[in-house]
C-alpha cells in the first residue's frame, strides 16, 4: 500500500511526486512508457519524428477523431489519418519534447468572463483561484524546474514577486536584432522569451549546447525543463518514489466513492493493481479523461467522477497558425544568417488583448525545424509541379545552405464550447481491449477571427524585415501536441469536475493535475501554468 499513486510522469505529475517524497510520504507513478534518460536521447531525426519510438504505434493504439466536414461530423481513427494525438509516453511526458517557451498567464486570463464578458456558443468561465494564487508557484518553477531569460519591460507584463528569472537567457541568434529593429519601427515591443531550458549547471543537469534540434526531441544534456529532467530523477533519490514502466492504466476501482486501487496492463499482457491511499490522475487531458470514462461503476454508471456529465466537457487545444517568410543574402550576411544552433527568442506580446472587449494572443517568433529530412522533403515541387535530378539537387542545396524560413507561430485562446470535447468509442477498442477515446475537435469561429487578426500584424513584421516567399497557414485544426481541459475546476460541482484543490468533487481521495484542470488556457503554452498548479495542489496533498 502507497501512500500516493500518481498515474502519469508529466508536467502535472512530476511537483507531487517531488514535494510529497521530500515530505517522506511513499508514491509510485504508473507510467505507460519507457524510462529514457539524456544517454539515451540523440538527434536522429528519422528515429525521433519519422517512427513510432517514443509514442505508440498508431495500429495499437489510437484515438478516433471527429470534425465537422461539408455539413456533418465525420469520424475518422487515427490510424487511418495518421494524425496521432500521442505527445510522447515515455517518463516525463511530452515535457521531454516541448520547446520550452514558458509564459506566464496574464492575471486578466483567470477571469476572462468577467473581463470580457460571453461569447455566443462558447463556455467561457472564470478560474476559481486568482494570478496572485498561483504566483508564487509561477517563482518556484522558475527556480526548481529551471527558466531562463531576462525581465525588461513590455506591454501586458504580468506582476512578479521576482526582479529576473534565476537563470540569464540563452544565447540569440543575430536576426533577433532584425526583428527588434523592425518592431520598433512599426511601433511594435518584443520580449526576450523565457525559456525552460538551463544556461548554467543546476546539479547534475548540464547547460544547453546548442544542438539545433530542441523541440521534438528529447534533451542528452538534461538542460531542458522536462519532468523527468528536473524533478523525477531528483526524486528517485529520495528512495520514497517507485516508477513502474510500461503500465497501461485502464481502470480506477471505486467502493463508497473512494478509489481502491488502480488497475493496469503491463509490457507482458498481464494484469496487476495497485493500492493507496490518495491517487492522483495525471495522464494528459485526453487520457485522464478516457481512464475516467472506463472507470464506470455502481455509483458512477457514466464514468468516475461524472455523475455531472463534465467529464471530457470543454477540452482546449491552442488556436492559430504559422505566417512564415524567407531570408537570404539579400536580408543580412549569410555568415550570419547560416548560424545553427542558438535561438531567436523573440516573443510578440503587443496583441495579447487587442482592446477592451477582444482578448488576443501571443506570437512567437523561431527558425523551422532543423530537420533536414523535412527541409529537403519540402523542395521537390516548383510552381505546383514535381522536380527531381539536378534540378531538385540545386534547389535543395541552395535551401539548406542560402536560406532560412522564418516562422511567426500564433498561440490564441481555444475557445471552450459544446462541439470540443472528449467521450469513448463505441465502435473501436485499443490492443489491451478498452475503448479508445474518441475526440471531437470542432473550433469555435472566434478562434479564427483571432487568428487572422495576429497574423496580419506577423506579415507587417515580416515585410518590414524584408522577408520574400511570406505565408500564412491559419487553420481552425488544434495543435495536437497542446491539451488542456475535460476536467475543469470550479466553485460549482454541476458545472466542473474538480474543487479549486483539484479534488474530484464526487470521490473522496482522487485528484486529477495535469492541464486537464483548466477552464480556459490563455493565448499560450500551457507546461509553465500546469507545472505551477502541480505545485501548488502538491501542498495541498502535503497536509492530507
Amino acid at each position: 500500500m502507497y501512500d500516493f499513486c500518481i498515474i502519469g510522469s508529466g508536467a502535472g505529475a512530476g511537483p507531487i511526486a517531488y514535494e510529497l517524497t521530500k515530505s517522506g510520504a511513499k508514491v509510485v507513478i504508473l507510467e505507460k512508457g519507457d524510462f529514457y534518460k539524456e544517454d539515451d536521447f540523440n538527434k536522429d531525426e528519422v528515429a525521433n519524428t519519422r517512427r513510432d519510438i517514443l509514442t505508440p504505434n498508431l495500429k495499437d493504439e489510437f484515438h478516433v477523431l471527429e470534425s465537422f466536414e461539408n455539413g456533418s461530423w465525420i469520424k475518422t481513427p487515427t490510424f487511418k489519418s495518421r494524425w496521432s494525438f500521442w505527445n510522447g509516453n515515455v517518463v516525463g511526458g511530452a515535457s521531454n519534447f516541448m520547446s520550452g517557451f514558458f509564459h506566464r498567464m496574464h492575471p486578466k486570463d483567470f477571469r476572462l468572463l468577467s473581463e470580457f464578458g460571453k461569447i455566443k456558443g462558447a463556455n467561457i468561465a472564470n478560474w476559481p483561484i486568482s494570478y496572485d494564487e498561483l504566483e508564487p508557484f509561477y517563482e518556484k518553477v522558475e527556480r526548481v524546474v529551471g527558466v531562463s531569460g531576462k525581465i525588461e519591460p513590455y506591454k501586458f507584463s504580468e506582476p512578479r514577486s521576482t526582479k529576473n528569472f534565476p537563470y540569464p537567457p540563452t544565447i540569440e541568434h543575430p536576426i533577433s536584432k532584425l526583428i527588434d529593429k523592425s518592431t520598433k519601427e512599426l511601433g511594435l515591443s518584443t520580449m526576450k522569451t523565457p525559456r525552460a531550458i538551463l544556461t548554467k549547471l543546476q546539479g547534475t543537469r548540464d547547460k544547453c549546447y546548442y544542438s539545433n534540434y530542441c523541440g521534438s526531441y528529447g534533451c542528452s544534456s538534461g538542460a531542458k525543463g522536462s519532468s523527468r529532467a528536473a524533478l523525477l530523477q531528483k526524486a528517485l533519490k529520495s528512495k520514497n518514489l517507485t516508477i513502474i514502466t510500461n503500465a497501461q492504466v485502464v481502470k480506477l476501482i471505486e467502493k463508497d466513492k473512494s478509489v481502491q486501487e488502480a488497475r493496469y496492463i503491463d509490457k507482458d499482457g498481464e494484469e496487476k493493481t495497485i493500492k493507496a491511499e490518495i491517487f492522483v490522475l495525471a495522464a494528459g487531458a485526453v487520457e485522464s479523461s478516457r481512464v475516467l470514462l472506463n472507470s464506470f461503476s455502481k455509483n458512477f454508471p457514466n464514468g468516475l467522477a461524472n455523475n455531472s456529465g463534465q467529464v471530457g466537457k470543454n477540452l482546449l487545444f491552442t488556436a492559430g497558425g504559422v505566417v512564415s517568410g524567407e531570408f537570404d543574402k539579400d536580408s543580412m550576411s549569410l555568415e550570419d544568417l547560416m548560424i545553427e544552433g542558438v535561438f531567436v527568442n523573440r516573443t510578440i506580446k503587443d496583441w495579447y488583448f487587442l482592446d477592451n472587449k477582444t482578448k488576443g494572443g501571443i506570437v512567437e517568433i523561431l527558425f523551422e525545424h532543423a530537420n533536414p529530412i523535412v527541409k529537403a522533403n519540402r523542395q521537390k515541387l516548383s510552381n505546383g509541379k514535381l522536380i527531381w535530378g539536378e534540378e531538385l539537387q540545386k534547389k535543395i542545396y541552395e535551401k539548406l545552405n542560402h536560406k532560412k524560413q522564418l516562422n511567426f507561430e500564433i498561440f490564441n485562446d481555444w475557445i471552450p464550447h459544446d462541439d470540443c470535447f472528449v467521450t469513448l468509442s463505441r465502435k473501436y477498442r485499443d490492443k489491451y481491449g478498452y475503448p479508445v477515446a474518441k475526440i471531437r475537435i470542432g473550433s469555435h469561429p472566434q478562434n479564427i477571427k483571432i487568428a487572422n487578426t495576429l497574423a496580419k500584424g506577423a506579415k507587417k513584421v515580416l515585410r518590414k524585415m524584408g522577408a520574400k516567399n511570406i505565408s500564412s497557414s491559419i487553420t481552425p485544426y488544434p495543435a495536437q501536441n497542446l491539451q488542456a481541459g475535460g476536467c475543469r475546476f470550479g466553485d460549482n460541482p454541476k458545472t466542473s469536475v474538480l474543487d479549486r484543490n483539484c479534488k474530484a468533487w464526487e470521490v473522496k481521495n482522487l485528484y486529477v493535475s495535469d492541464g486537464s484542470f483548466m477552464p480556459t488556457g490563455g493565448s499560450i503554452p500551457y507546461t509553465w501554468t500546469i507545472y505551477a498548479n502541480s505545485f501548488r495542489v502538491a501542498e495541498v496533498l502535503k497536509k492530507l
